[in-house]
Order: structure tokens, then sequence, then C-alpha cells
């Protein structure tokens, strides 16, 4: 989606793309855990979209304990580019697109610094778990803002 490639693309800028190694095995899990879900969704779709939920949920909590632990670091050092440009500068509605509990306004972190920015990700974790406990829910109308379609319900 667009928005964990962007959280890729933080990653990458903070040196996680530096070693040949490193990159094959995020593209290589990435890629067996796209096809094991696509598996597990044609078989029982509400297991995917389970799992998809305890894999964001603990997402949430890693980065949730990282800034706690680490904080103070994060707020000496600068946000990289990228981070800037997609939570302040990008698409509003491509950086609101996946969320489905929307607050009344929409959400636009502030980004001072990296502390900033690991929170952003921590958040945007959340919205996924979300997301995919929605999308266990039938009949849950989805408004994704981006949408041009009218509400569909999921079944």
């Amino acid at each position: 989606s667009w928005n964990e490639m962007h959280h890729l693309l933080i990653m990458e800028s903070l040196g996680g793309d530096k070693y040949l190694i490193d990159r094959f095995l995020a593209h290589f899990c990435a890629t067996l855990y796209f096809w094991i879900l696509v598996v597990v969704y044609a078989v029982a779709p509400m297991a995917a979209y389970q799992f998809m939920e305890e894999v964001e949920s603990h997402a949430y909590h890693t980065y949730d304990k990282f800034v706690r632990q680490h904080g103070e670091e994060l707020k000496t050092q600068p946000a990289p580019e990228v981070a800037l440009k997609y939570y302040g500068e990008g698409d509003i509605y491509m950086f609101d697109a996946f969320q489905t509990a929307q607050a009344v306004e929409l959400r636009r972190p502030t980004i001072n610094n990296l502390y900033d920015v690991f929170v952003a990700i921590r958040d945007d974790e959340l919205e996924h778990v979300k997301t995919m406990t929605a999308c266990q829910e039938p009949g849950t109308d989805l408004d994704f803002k981006a949408n041009q379609n009218p509400k569909k319900e999921l079944v």
C-alpha cells in the first residue's frame, strides 16, 4: 500500500537498505508473506484478516516500545526528507485513504524530528489494526476518503 511503501522508504533513508542481505531478506519475506496470505484468504478470508490484525498490532506495540525507550535520543535527530514530504506535503487524500476510523478532522501529524516520524508510523499501524478489525465485521461500511465510489458493504 501507499502508506507501507512510505514506511519502507523512511526506513531505507535511515540506512535500512545498506546491505544486500537485508534487502534480499526483506523482499523474500514480503513476497512469501504475500503469497501465504493470498492462500489463507482464498481458504478462509476471516482468518487472513485476523492474522493481519495480529501483525499490525505487533507492529504498533513494537514501535510504541521503541519510542518509549529511545524517545529522548530520537528527539535530537532530524526527520528524513521522505518523512517530511509524506506526512507534511504529500497528497492528503492518499495519506488518509487507508484510515477507516476517521476523526472529525483529517489526521496530519506534525513532523519536527525523528521521534515524531516514529510516533506517526506507530499511529499508522494502529489505523491498520482498526482497518483489519473493520474488515472482520460483516456489514461494516468503509468510508475511505480517497474513494470516489459510494460506500460498499463488506460481506
